[in-house]
């Protein structure tokens, strides 16, 4: 696991120093103090869990207290027409420009992301009629897998699985052996939410192109933290939550993504009355709208969505990749620290090395991880667990500091050294 050059390059001449001198030249420094507990001190100590649920902003706060009151309270249900009709595509248009490289019109806001992935795929294997198989990994999130196994029995398709490294993900060479003529949809995730494994989407989306099938890209560990470029790289459609790097909130609507060449082309198998081609006709039969309107299904989820575009604007004002050389720079400090104080505990990094097939989450392996994990919240050192062994280090670029990252990994170091009583 150690890289003795590169530790000691980025600790020397002691990890806290750094630290602090990482945070003193952090450009985006000042965006930590627009979350809820950081300006004032009542935060947890280390927060390493903001790859599963964000930090809320100060602004959201204000927001959605100015909604229940003014919004919701004042204007009652006025609201439908003035705004909240059009929120899904509104908000879906920014995060579209600020994160996803997504043109006005292919974006929406609404739904879990497991009824916005179901929709996606199931619409895009009817739309491959004769071909018979969907391609995915062994790795990839729970709800995709399960949800592309219901597809596959619901539309008799079978499932053509690659077998991907847990300490890493799928390559382009993976997907070019398995697709073909058969192949109707590839469905993978952009970011691995085990490993942090950044897959090459451009190559792996034109591999799929070639032999004829549509992909679908979960972007639930990349929105926010990784340079998205939809529309150059061709995707077909993507789907990913907003309570992770966009700070949405527990439980808040997923996006979907769906590229405007297609979208006349594809039907949604929720036909709801909000995606009808005239909402209040309310006719004898369902009509889908035109656009990327057409994927939506029922009333808008308009309470869900308003935290979400704080964090939208905040990336939109410091720019992607501004995010991302902040999100490269907090994980390469975490693997240094990794290298220097878990190493000799016996811990092994479960993530890529090189920057550029990482995502912004780092995870460390021991058999002692899942013990460390429930220690250390009870310490107010958050992050998280996954099977195998697994104590995953999710560090949100606006709202982490590189002395936080100092702080969690000293308690990991500590706990982990008691526990297994060196």
């Amino acid at each position: 696991m150690t890289d003795d050059t590169a530790t000691t390059d980025l600790l020397a001449p002691d990890p806290l120093t750094v630290a602090r001198a990482l945070d003193g030249a952090d450009q985006l420094a000042t965006y930590r103090e627009r979350f809820v507990g950081v300006p004032d001190g009542t935060g947890v100590t280390a927060y390493f869990d903001g790859n599963s649920l964000g930090r809320p902003t100060l602004a959201s706060v204000e927001r959605v207290q100015r909604f229940l009151v003014d919004g919701w309270g004042g204007r009652l249900i006025r609201g439908w027409d003035e705004e909240w009709m059009e929120l899904p595509f509104t908000i879906g248009d920014a995060l579209g420009d600020a994160a996803l490289g997504a043109g006005a019109g292919q974006t929406f806001i609404g739904d879990s992301t497991t009824v916005v992935l179901y929709k996606l795929a199931r619409a895009a294997v009817d739309a491959r009629p004769g071909r018979t198989q969907i391609v995915l990994d062994t790795d990839n999130f729970p709800t995709d897998r399960y949800l592309l196994d219901g597809i596959a029995r619901e539309r008799s398709l079978d499932l053509v699985w690659i077998e991907a490294d847990t300490e890493a993900g799928v390559t382009p060479e993976q997907v070019a052996a398995v697709v073909g003529p058969q192949t109707a949809l590839v469905v993978l995730s952009q970011v691995a939410y085990r490993s942090g494994f950044l897959a090459d989407v451009p190559a792996i989306t034109r591999i799929a192109h070639d032999a004829g099938a549509l992909v679908l890209w979960d972007l639930c560990h990349s929105a926010g933290s990784v340079p998205v470029e939809l529309d150059a790289w061709g995707v077909d459609l993507a789907a990913g939550c907003t309570y992770k790097y966009l700070n949405g909130g527990p439980g808040s609507p997923a996006f979907g993504y769906v590229a405007a060449s297609l979208q006349s082309e594809l039907t949604q198998p929720i036909q709801g009355w909000m995606g009808a081609r005239d909402v209040f006709t309310m006719g004898p039969e369902y009509r889908p709208a035109d656009g990327i309107r057409r994927f939506i299904s029922g009333t808008p989820p308009v309470v869900g969505m308003l935290a979400m575009q704080d964090t939208i604007a905040m990336i939109a004002e410091a720019g992607i990749d501004a995010v991302r050389a902040k999100s490269v720079a907090l994980t390469e400090y975490a693997v240094a620290l990794a290298d220097e104080w878990l190493a000799p505990l016996g811990a092994t990094l479960a993530s890529p090395r090189e920057t550029e097939r990482r995502g912004g989450h780092v995870t460390v392996n021991h058999p002692a991880m899942r013990e460390v994990t429930a220690a250390l919240w009870e310490q107010d050192v958050i992050p998280d667990y996954r099977d195998p062994n697994g104590l995953r280090i999710g560090l949100s670029p606006l709202s982490t500091s590189f002395e936080e990252v100092w702080r969690g990994m000293s308690a990991v170091r500590d706990v982990l050294g008691e526990l297994t009583h060196d």
